[in-house]
């Protein structure tokens, strides 16, 4: 394995982790690296970035016994709080809503097929806890399946909730970023009900009343 990402300047970097590209025995991978954070204690931060850690580490490969999918997840080293991950490729949700050009059909049926996931991921017992559209990927285009990726802030066996913050997430972001916002949320709505026929109603539920909560807060 070559892990020349190292010195490599960061491909993303977020308000947690760097991304670098790395070898890993021959497939293109990704180092994610929890950075330390000089404000807090510590004990505090090693605790926190190790927690983190071995959370997403582990929700990746629950998500993926659920049905859906996410990076395969090569490498955890919790001393030095990395993981080395299979890198998709594709665009982003945000760059599919963000992209004139793309046909609407082809955009509802991406749209479709996050809810079918975020549904699958739901029944089984796991929330995301950052569903933004940057951590939703289309490897195979918008008429492909999805992979979710960035599961650090989520956990197993959430509350109805943190399903509903889930929604109330995804529904935002798209409604900020689509002029014809109700249309695509209808068919995610859709794919979710498909997902989660058992909690959907539920979900959607808490989701509206989390919207009423912010709207008027």
């Amino acid at each position: 394995m070559s892990e020349s990402g190292d010195e490599a300047p960061p491909v993303a970097r977020g308000a947690e982790a760097s991304l670098r590209k790395v070898d890993w025995w021959g497939f293109p991978a990704l180092l994610k690296e929890r950075d330390a954070k000089g404000y807090r204690p510590k004990a505090l931060d090693e605790r926190l970035r190790k927690e983190r850690t071995r959370t997403e580490a582990r929700l990746l490969v629950d998500a993926r016994r659920a049905g859906v999918r996410t990076p395969i997840v090569y490498d955890l080293d919790l001393v030095r709080h990395r993981l080395i991950l299979e890198e998709l490729p594709g665009p982003t949700l945000k760059d599919l809503l963000e992209d004139g050009a793309l046909a609407p059909e082809d955009l509802a049926t991406a749209l479709r097929g996050f809810g079918v996931a975020l549904g699958r991921l739901h029944a089984g017992g796991i929330s995301h806890g950052d569903l933004t559209s940057s951590n939703v990927l289309y490897p195979d285009g918008p008429r492909g399946p999805p992979a979710l990726v960035d599961l650090s802030m989520g956990s197993r066996s959430p509350g109805i909730e943190e399903l509903g913050i889930d929604l109330h997430l995804v529904e935002e972001d798209v409604r900020a970023l689509h002029p014809k916002a109700e249309a695509l949320l209808k068919a995610f709505l859709e794919g979710y009900s498909t997902g989660n026929p058992a909690g959907a109603k539920d979900v959607r539920a808490r989701a509206k009343a989390i919207r009423g909560r912010v709207r008027y807060a």
